[in-house]
């Protein structure tokens, strides 16, 4: 597993208190080239939140000794927050669950890769991944309804794209993917299955692992399908 990045690598798992958090931290380490790896989440670093930047800065200076972090994967991100799940009509548009929304699944990851981006080393392949999902495809909308979790996702893909060619000018061999990891069998997707074909997060975990483990630098800045499949803008 994760042998593009070299024995003994240093990972960061942000979110590994979650469903697919937590089996990318298991699965890692299991990986016998896997050298430092920590988990960051509320559980193992109390007050810490996305949305607050304090926080996240305060949580990177903290582990700036742990560094440099070769693979950091995010795997925060929420489908119903505060018991309010995704809206179905224009009608229901909230904007304070929608700013809610935009704060957990887009800006939350911003501010990660704003100060854990600088964890990373410059010299070699560097690995930054985040959840997204395939509703916040625009060109694969066919559906409708989920407004605020759909805008927040595709603000993501946005956010990764950007990022992502930044990045290139500093740090040549990074990586920054947005990921779609299925409908995987956790708390997030449990009331909104419905007839899709899931996956357990470790199946999820490991096919991420694989996925990004294969890419090329030049795929930095996409959005990739647990199977390998590119997903449309």
């Amino acid at each position: 597993m994760m042998e593009s990045i070299g024995k003994g690598y240093s990972a960061l798992v942000v979110g590994e208190s979650g469903g697919i958090g937590g089996a990318v931290h298991a699965a890692l380490s299991a990986d016998p080239n896997a050298g430092r790896l920590v988990g960051l989440s509320r559980r193992t670093y109390p007050g810490f939140d996305i949305t607050n930047e304090p926080s996240v800065a305060d949580a990177a200076r903290v582990l700036s000794g742990e560094g440099p972090f070769d693979f950091v994967f995010d795997a925060t991100g929420a489908l119903t927050i505060d018991g309010i799940g995704p809206e179905k009509a224009l009608r229901a548009i909230d904007p304070s669950v929608m700013a809610r929304q935009f704060a957990v699944n887009a800006i939350g990851p911003a501010l990660l890769l704003k100060h854990f981006a600088p964890l990373m080393p410059r010299d070699r392949r560097a690995i930054f991944a985040t959840l997204s999902a395939r509703v916040g495809s625009i060109g694969d909308n066919r559906l409708g309804g989920w407004i605020s979790y759909r805008a927040s996702k595709a603000a993501l893909n946005q956010i990764v794209r950007t990022a992502a060619i930044e990045l290139s000018r500093t740090h040549p061999q990074s990586l920054v993917l947005a990921l779609h990891p299925g409908t995987v069998e956790t708390r997030l997707s449990a009331a909104f299955r419905g007839g899709h074909a899931t996956v357990t997060p470790g199946v999820s975990a490991a096919r991420l692992l694989a996925l990004v483990d294969r890419l090329p630098a030049q795929a930095s800045g996409g959005f990739y399908a647990h199977d390998g499949e590119a997903v449309v803008w």
